[in-house]
């Protein structure tokens, strides 16, 4: 069975990539790209949970963008199957990241999603290919 989740991931990718080619004003002026760390979210929730979901995720991605070293945060619903969610991020690095995960947002989203998931969060960091 063909999965739309590997294409979802590199159609966001390729989205962000494009993104990070562009200025943040949280990302500074010689940012060193290579040390970006990339993000790759998948949410399945349970079918009567995805306008929550949706909310949720857009309430996350729009408090992510203001965290330090934050480069793009988008969220991205699977054509044609409204409650399988994939959210691409890109992080100026893992330290970034990571003081981004302990934030009170953050925990929150989390937390406002577990009752949601109808399969467990699936979060994979990734970096560049040297």
């Amino acid at each position: 069975m063909f999965s739309i989740f590997p294409m979802a991931a590199l159609v966001g990718l390729a989205f962000i990539q494009s993104a990070c080619a562009q200025k943040t004003s949280n990302q500074p002026q010689s940012a060193d790209t290579s040390k970006y760390v990339y993000i790759v979210t998948h949410i399945d929730v349970t079918p009567n949970f995805s306008d929550g979901a949706n909310k949720a995720i857009q309430k996350y991605a729009a408090d992510s963008r203001k965290d330090k070293g934050a480069v793009s945060i988008e969220g991205l619903v699977q054509d044609g199957r409204t409650n399988h969610f994939t959210i691409v991020e890109v992080w100026q690095s893992r330290e970034a990241f990571e003081a981004h995960a302990g934030l009170a947002h953050s925990r929150e989203f989390r937390e406002a999603l577990h009752p949601m998931l109808g399969a467990p969060f699936d979060e994979r960091l990734h970096e560049p290919i040297p």
